[in-house]
């Protein structure tokens, strides 16, 4: 499984999100693709254990569609880096 996270300035967050998914699914790789952050979201996010990769075309749909080029796995799990989904985590 591959939890993918697309971020541009993400900063806040991101190390929380990267914790989170490590947590719950410690069997899973945590990838962040940093858009052109100038906030330090990548250096946060591989300093929490995430792989990052750096996509330049910015755009949610550029980076989508490199993340899918890039990542082989049998399933993926895409959430935004901001810390808005659901508070699932709670729950384990």
């Amino acid at each position: 499984m591959a939890v993918i996270i697309p971020c541009y300035n993400e900063a806040v967050t991101i190390g929380k999100v990267v914790d989170d998914f490590r947590r719950v699914l410690p069997e899973a790789a945590v990838y962040v693709y940093d858009n052109n952050s100038s906030d330090g979201t990548g250096n946060i996010a591989r300093a929490h254990g995430a792989t990052v990769k750096v996509e330049r075309r910015q755009g949610k749909g550029n980076v989508v569609r490199q993340m899918m080029r890039d990542i082989d796995a049998e399933a993926y799990l895409m959430v935004d880096g901001d810390d808005t989904y659901l508070d699932w985590f709670s729950r384990f």
